[in-house]
């Protein structure tokens, strides 16, 4: 069974999920200038990339008010 992005990633420090969500962005960022010279095949995925990066950053700040 494949695990979920929040259980992979409850397990990471808080340097590692800040490095994840730094990888996310550029990601997006580098998205989006392709789509903007090419077209893009999934639409979608940008969406699925900001919801991506929220769901990180919740993690992020529940372990920093835990802390």
């Amino acid at each position: 069974m494949k695990k979920s992005l929040k259980d992979e990633l409850k397990g990471l420090s808080e340097a590692e999920l800040e490095a994840r969500v730094d990888g996310m962005r550029r990601e997006l960022f580098s998205t989006r200038l392709n789509a903007a010279t090419r077209p893009i095949k999934d639409n979608a995925h940008f969406k699925k990339r900001r919801r991506e990066i929220a769901c990180v950053l919740t993690l992020l700040r529940e372990k920093r008010t835990a802390a």
